[in-house]
């Protein structure tokens, strides 16, 4: 048997097998970028500090050198302190003078949006003495527009109805007030809860209120208490004793 050769006259060499190379893992790169941008940002935020700590330190120095201009400007400070102080109030007498001054015609609260109107009531209430009034009215808002609490520890939950052609316009109902009888006390916690309108209110309805210890505000008691100076406890019955001063009952 005649085994093969190459030109040169040699036997070819046999070929060894490839050995394959197994693929190295590489690290993960995620991992080690976070890891350097989280250094990056620690040594950068310490720089940072160190620059702020160094500038604060140059200008007390610099200031300790020059007291005069440290007197300066404690001055103005005090001085500009003492005119806002001033400022603020002044505005709030001004405020306090407009509020006790404060009217409203029912032809006026006829024209207002009803949103206007709840603003409108709250500010009343805030002429009467109630500090913290506030317009709570819109979507979600459980049967309550204004609330507030009166100079005696009482709270009050006040639900607004608008109408806009007064008594001509839709009377508030029943169902009107056993929404506000459902949330008043069990949920926003009233010891007072009044519905008001610029409207008129059905007999079935001035009943049930009656029955169940709310009070209504209509046309002409909102108009006794919008254009006169008496606040609306003076202008209701059967309220609620005045709470102590820890907030209960005396």
């Amino acid at each position: 048997m005649s085994v093969p050769r190459t030109r040169g006259g040699r036997p070819p060499r046999a070929r060894q097998p490839v050995r394959r190379r197994g693929t190295a893992r590489r690290p993960a790169r995620g991992p080690v970028r976070r890891r350097r941008r989280a250094e990056d940002r620690l040594i950068g935020g310490f720089l940072g500090a160190v620059v702020a700590v160094a500038g604060v330190l140059v200008v007390v120095d610099w200031l300790l050198t020059h007291r005069w201009v440290l007197v300066v400007v404690v001055a103005v400070a005090v001085t500009a302190g003492a005119a806002l102080h001033h400022r603020r109030r002044q505005r709030a007498r001004w405020e306090a003078v407009r509020m006790r001054g404060l009217r409203y015609e029912l032809t006026r609260l006829d024209g207002l949006h009803h949103t206007r109107f709840e603003d409108a009531v709250g500010e009343l209430m805030r002429r009467d003495g109630c500090a913290d009034a506030v317009r709570v009215g819109g979507r979600g808002d459980l049967g309550a527009d204004v609330k507030a609490t009166d100079p005696f520890g009482r709270r009050w939950v006040i639900q607004c109805k608008h109408r806009r052609d007064g008594l001509a316009g839709s009377a508030v109902g029943t169902p009107d007030l056993q929404v506000l009888n459902g949330t008043a006390r069990q949920v926003h916690g009233a010891d007072i809860a009044v519905i008001v309108t610029n409207g008129r209110v059905t007999a079935p309805a001035a009943a049930f209120a009656r029955q169940q210890r709310l009070h209504v505000v209509d046309r002409h008691t909102l108009g006794a208490w919008a254009s006169g100076g008496r606040p609306l406890w003076d202008l209701l019955r059967s309220l609620p004793a005045p709470r102590g001063p820890h907030g209960g009952r005396p």
